[in-house]
């Protein structure tokens, strides 16, 4: 039986720097998502823990008509390109979507991730609309943010940006993410504020105009090809840990044996306590599994419906060597059943 080419697929890029709110406004956009589609999402990580995957297939299954793939190991087109295309194309295959959403990394560079998108054997499959930039304005009085060249890509390449968390602002920080928009921002970008991530699907229609702009280009060296550490077996010591560092961060993150189970009152004290830039994670624990999500605002905490294993990636200026144990200390004895 002839299986028909997929063409012309809408694709957005959902960008935003760490912390700032794009995995819920994920969420958000699929709570619009008419029940007869389907929607496939491709979900960057600058840890090579993937986390966010099992977040969003938590909350959604595939039998509702979302498929989500994960490329963790940082910028997903600097890899040589390759770990995004692959991923990209079985996603494509599998899901043959109504709608295509993009989630770099925080860390990561949009517009590669763009060019990418626009190469020549995705011309005619996918139809690039509108790219979503998440912004805190209250991090706008930060040097750390202002003076980071891929926080003022995300804004430069940005349709739409969108000031998120608007309910924690002070009265300077909404003129201030206008004016720093018109500074930084392209033309013709539009600024608008929520709160929690809760975007409108008319954001994300029409074109974008960062192809236009013109050809950027950063180098990084090449990983190696191998399986990556988010998929593969865990060896016999129950878990395993993987590293990365780069734009002026670091990561660490583990996996662990789906027989693993931790305690829930330990693991939160633990999560409360991290002084980290940035947390997520999956946990079975002895009261269910929980998805978390620290940010420089607040922890929280999400029952999910089931998840393959236990899984955690944070993200800060230091790793503390002291996490692991205290990580281990939080889990009791290996046995789910």
């Amino acid at each position: 039986m002839h299986t028909p080419r997929i063409t012309a697929v809408p694709t957005n890029i959902i960008t935003g720097f760490l912390g700032v709110g794009k995995t819920s406004a994920i969420l958000n956009l699929l709570r619009h998502k008419p029940d007869n589609e389907r929607w496939a999402i491709l979900v960057n990580e600058f840890g090579e823990i993937g986390v966010d995957g099992s977040l969003l297939q938590g909350r959604h299954a595939e039998a509702t008509g979302v498929f989500v793939r994960e490329v963790p190991g940082g910028c997903m087109c600097c890899t040589a390109g390759l770990p995004m295309q692959i991923a990209l194309n079985q996603l494509l295959a599998k899901a043959r979507p109504d709608r295509l959403l993009i989630e770099p990394t925080g860390l990561g560079h949009p517009f590669e991730v763009l060019q990418s998108l626009s190469a020549e054997h995705y011309r005619d499959v996918l139809s690039i609309g509108k790219t979503v930039t998440l912004v805190d304005a209250r991090k706008l009085t930060d040097a750390r943010y202002t003076g980071h060249a891929t926080f003022n890509q995300q804004i430069a390449m940005a349709d739409v940006v969108v000031g998120n968390k608007q309910d924690l602002y002070s009265a300077e920080d909404k003129p201030r993410l206008k004016a720093y928009v018109q500074d930084h921002g392209a033309p013709g970008a539009t600024v608008t504020f929520t709160e929690q991530g809760a975007l409108e699907p008319a954001w994300l229609e029409g074109p974008t105009a960062a192809l236009a702009d013109g050809h950027h280009h950063h180098h990084h060296s090449s990983a190696p090809p191998g399986t990556p550490v988010g998929a593969g077996p865990i060896p016999d010591g129950g878990f395993l840990r993987a590293t990365n560092e780069g734009e002026g961060y670091e990561s660490v993150g583990w996996r662990f044996d789906a027989n693993r189970l931790f305690d829930h009152q330990k693991l939160f004290a633990f999560l409360s306590g991290l002084d980290a830039e940035r947390m997520k994670a999956v946990f079975i624990t002895d009261n269910g599994v929980f998805g978390y999500n620290l940010t420089s605002d607040s922890l929280t905490e999400m029952p999910l419906d089931d998840t393959l294993e236990s899984r955690i990636e944070i993200i800060a200026p230091k790793v503390d060597p002291d996490w692991e144990q205290q990580l281990l200390a939080c889990s009791g004895i290996p046995d789910r059943h």
